[in-house]
């Protein structure tokens, strides 16, 4: 739970003035800990409280298999008082149950993996966070249709299940959940990094160890133990080697690794070694600068299909044509 926050609906139309003050909104909450949550779903109730981060976990067990997967609406309610003449807070999300017939999972980065970044570059991604929004970022070319077609698979009647692992901090959730809607990318839980509540924590905005986006990637493992994943970053940061990690400590469990090239050439032969070290493991990890590359190894390897693959091909071929100042350079003049 957070304060009050100064949250704007996000338009195309909107100027740098009003993104600008939309995302401070979202660094300079308060979280709002020891509060009590009655969390609902499926007619079963959990109260829980908020830790100090102003985050609370509510565990269902049912003792049996829910007929309904996919994705299901779960009520909130705050059960304290926390001010005067208080209105019921309440809220709803949907959260998602495993579908039976998935054939694989899906783990993917999200900043200069599906979202234009420029993540390794502070001050222009400073930019790009404090005076663009949601509608106004954008993804990389052919983002939306593999993902799309990795969600969908070869099987009519399977649906597999999409995770976004990111250094993004709980701040931006709103944000990226708008994103991926906006932009037609499939929707997933987002497993992010802990809140920011100061003007300097957003300076350093998406960075740190890393080490957070390791254990989340080794819990959903751990949770989802008969899938197995392909797994979706950039060379930006360190991607490639957590994957060569977690593709060693659960050997078999990985079908293939994807990593949008976005850095200097000095870490591209880093990826590459990388990957000559992990084939060894019957694994293909592929260093790629275009998405259609990403699909068509994909299709070889029958993840997707034939129609799938060419449907992200055209998308990213229309996409390639997209003026410079619409893939995450700011637009001067815009400054109202």
């Amino acid at each position: 739970m957070l304060d009050d926050r100064v949250l704007y609906e996000a338009s195309e139309e909107d100027k740098r003035r009003k993104n600008f003050r939309a995302m401070i909104s979202r660094y300079l909450s308060e979280a709002i800990p020891d509060v009590r949550v009655r969390v609902r779903l499926f007619g079963f109730e959990k109260e829980v409280v908020t830790d100090e981060n102003g985050l609370f976990e509510a565990l269902f067990e049912f003792e049996e298999e829910l007929p309904q997967h996919g994705w299901h609406t779960a009520s909130f309610k705050v059960l304290d008082i926390l001010v005067d003449d208080q209105k019921d807070i309440e809220t709803e999300t949907e959260v998602y149950i495993e579908e039976p017939n998935s054939c694989f999972g899906i783990i993917s980065d999200v900043d200069d993996t599906i979202l234009i970044s420029h993540a390794t570059q502070t001050l222009r991604k400073l930019r790009l966070i404090l005076t663009k929004n949601s509608k106004t970022r954008l993804p990389f070319t052919g983002v939306a249709a593999f993902y799309d077609a990795l969600r969908r698979g070869t099987k009519s009647e399977s649906s597999n299940p999409i995770f976004y692992v990111s250094s993004s901090e709980w701040n931006l959730y709103d944000f990226l959940e708008n994103f991926c809607e906006v932009r037609n990318i499939p929707k997933g839980p987002f497993l992010l990094q802990e809140l920011k509540t100061s003007l300097w924590e957003l300076m350093k905005s998406g960075g740190g160890t890393h080490n957070h986006k390791l254990i989340k990637i080794r819990h959903l493992f751990e949770v989802y133990k008969d899938l197995s994943f392909i797994l979706i970053g950039d060379s930006g940061q360190r991607d490639s080697e957590l994957y060569v990690q977690i593709t060693q400590e659960f050997p078999g469990r990985v079908k293939a690794i994807y990593i949008r090239d976005v850095s200097k050439k000095s870490k591209e032969k880093k990826v590459l070694r990388q990957a000559e070290d992990i084939k060894a493991l019957n694994v293909d990890m592929l260093l790629v600068s275009d998405t259609a590359v990403a699909a068509e190894h994909a299709y070889s390897k029958g993840f997707i299909n034939e129609e799938e693959l060419q449907q992200v091909i055209k998308e990213t071929r229309e996409q390639e044509g997209r003026s410079e100042s619409l893939v995450g350079q700011i637009v001067e003049g815009n400054t109202e």
